[in-house]
């Protein structure tokens, strides 16, 4: 039998009166006030710690998304000021004036080598050197098209599960409820993602798919510094390296206007379609500490709330991740083309790169883990090897001409069999060519075919 004494019991108002006041502001009383109605005992449920300071403790850092409530499934603002300071740790110094030079000057070199090499042009607008700060501020817009479709699903399952252990009088305190922890719990999640990313990224293309709104091209050098200091090749050749793959992804998204719309569109079909477990949500009340407030960002950035997918998502994931590809590999392709005849360790560095991409960096684990979705073009190679079978066969210019039309493009069984991809092309047309004639004879010469 223990000698410790009878434990005295809590004063004050009950734990989940502190939440509740946290979570609703001034909205709170009319809510407790229903609740202690409706003779539900909260302090039970929802299995809350004792001590009101521990609450406050878990939630002082949750609170810019808890001030200022308003309709979207994210409070952007706060995800705007928790992505910038998850950037700047570490430092996030502004570029130098040296630093500035160099970058431009190495992008200006990058569309001089490949203007050999494709007909595509440069992309418009000026050649910048970023700050992380900077691609958090330039991107977020991006993020805010791609995530929220999540966001909304989060809430909505929140709300479910929520209101199922409630009394249907709390309808209206569980919907506010499960509307603003949605906020809290998705926003954080999107700060960190995109804090992530913008310590790992090398410029405004790194994840095949576009996040800005017009064709840009830029590099940080912070980032860039970063990753060369890791490897046997000279800064200076890992920075020109760096820079003519992102002016060909520039190059291509601005030579093909449809490309960014359909891929953007595709990313989202993908994010609208996925359902957030509710057994995912349990898991998370389980893991966070109430007493270390890190634990609430640790349980969702980690991948708690990673989405389950569906195999209508499945193939939708097949069909995205064969135009990523399709994008990586003519990137891949035409930057070693571009590169070639000037670096020394370009193919040491072209090597380096397929494998970081096919296995996936930082910044493609960060964005699976906030919308499920990989970004990984796990067939680069099979793609790089078909542009470069089409270059062979015929040229770059017919190379570069498959990217006139989404129709015209190569699929998945393309893929399979890269080498033969060109004399299928010339099959197709040919076929193509014949209905044309056979048209022709049926209309007459004064009546073209439609």
């Amino acid at each position: 039998m223990s000698d410790r004494p009878p434990a005295e019991p809590p004063t004050g108002p009950p734990a989940w009166e502190d939440l509740l006041r946290m979570l609703l502001g001034p909205n709170a009383d009319e809510a407790i006030a229903m609740v202690r109605a409706s003779g539900i005992d909260l302090g039970v449920a929802t299995d809350l710690p004792g001590d009101p300071e521990t609450i406050r403790a878990a939630l002082r850092q949750v609170q810019p998304f808890l001030a200022g409530a308003d309709d979207a499934p994210v409070r952007w603002s706060a995800v705007h000021d928790l992505a910038r300071q998850t950037a700047a740790e570490g430092g996030d110094p502004s570029p130098g004036r040296a630093a500035v030079r160099q970058a431009v000057d190495a992008l200006t070199t990058a569309d001089l080598w490949l203007d050999q090499v494709t007909g595509f042009d440069p992309a418009p607008g000026r050649r910048a050197a970023w700050s992380r700060a900077e691609w958090v501020e330039a991107t977020l817009p991006a993020w805010r098209s791609l995530t929220e479709p999540i966001a909304a699903a989060l809430t909505e399952a929140l709300s479910t599960r929520l209101a199922g252990a409630t009394d249907e009088s709390l309808d209206q305190i569980v919907s506010s409820m499960a509307h603003q922890v949605g906020q809290v719990l998705f926003g954080l999640q999107i700060g960190q993602a995109a804090g992530t990313l913008a310590r790992d990224v090398f410029g405004t293309t790194d994840l095949g798919v576009p996040l800005v709104d017009s064709p840009a091209v830029a590099l940080l050098p912070s980032n860039v510094a970063a990753f060369a200091d890791g490897l046997d090749s000279p800064v200076e050749e890992v920075r020109l390296f760096l820079a003519v793959r992102e002016a060909a992804a520039a190059r291509l998204f601005a030579g093909a206007p449809w490309l960014r719309g359909w891929l953007t569109s595709a990313v989202e079909a993908y994010a609208r379609g996925i359902t957030i477990d509710p057994d995912q949500l349990d898991d998370l009340m389980r893991q966070i500490d109430p007493n270390d407030p890190a634990s609430l960002r640790a349980a969702v950035t980690e991948g708690l709330f990673e989405p389950r997918t569906t195999p209508a998502q499945e193939a939708a994931l097949a069909r995205l991740e064969t135009a990523l590809a399709l994008v990586e590999g003519w990137v891949d392709e035409v930057s070693t083309a571009a590169v070639t005849k000037h670096l020394p360790d370009a193919v040491a560095l072209r090597e380096m790169m397929r494998r970081r991409r096919a296995a996936g960096g930082p910044a493609e684990h960060t964005f699976a883990t906030l919308v499920g979705l990989r970004l990984r073009p796990r067939r680069l190679r099979d793609a790089a090897r078909l542009w470069a079978a089409v270059a062979a066969d015929s040229s770059a210019e017919e190379r570069d001409a498959v990217w006139h039309h989404p129709d015209l493009m190569p699929g998945p069984d393309d893929l399979d069999d890269p080498d033969g991809y060109p004399a299928r092309r010339r099959a197709a047309d040919q076929g193509t060519d014949d209905l044309d004639q056979a048209l022709a004879d049926i209309l007459g010469p004064d009546e073209p075919p439609a």
